[in-house]
């Protein structure tokens, strides 16, 4: 397989990094390339916090049924539903 770097800067930031961590040519664009990759795909991947949110959103747009009881019911508390126990 060939890769062909065609900038200057591109070769020596790969030799660069190849003689900092005392690896070959071949294996310092390899682990770049692999840890870039996984950063861009980590980055594209929802966060907790925008699934939380997408959560609480279809949960509140729910009408969430307990024991019977609506929780949106007047009066309806999460205490309320314990005394129904």
């Amino acid at each position: 397989m060939a890769l062909s770097i065609k900038t200057d800067e591109a070769d020596a930031l790969a030799r660069a990094l190849a003689a900092a961590t005392n690896e070959s040519l071949t294996q310092a664009v390899t682990v770049a390339l692999r840890e870039r990759l996984e950063r861009v795909r980590d980055a594209q991947q929802p966060t907790l916090h925008a699934k939380l949110t997408d959560l609480a959103a279809d949960y509140a747009a729910a009408q969430v049924v307990i024991r019977g009881h609506p929780t949106r019911s007047p009066g309806m508390t999460p205490r309320a539903l314990l005394r129904d126990r």
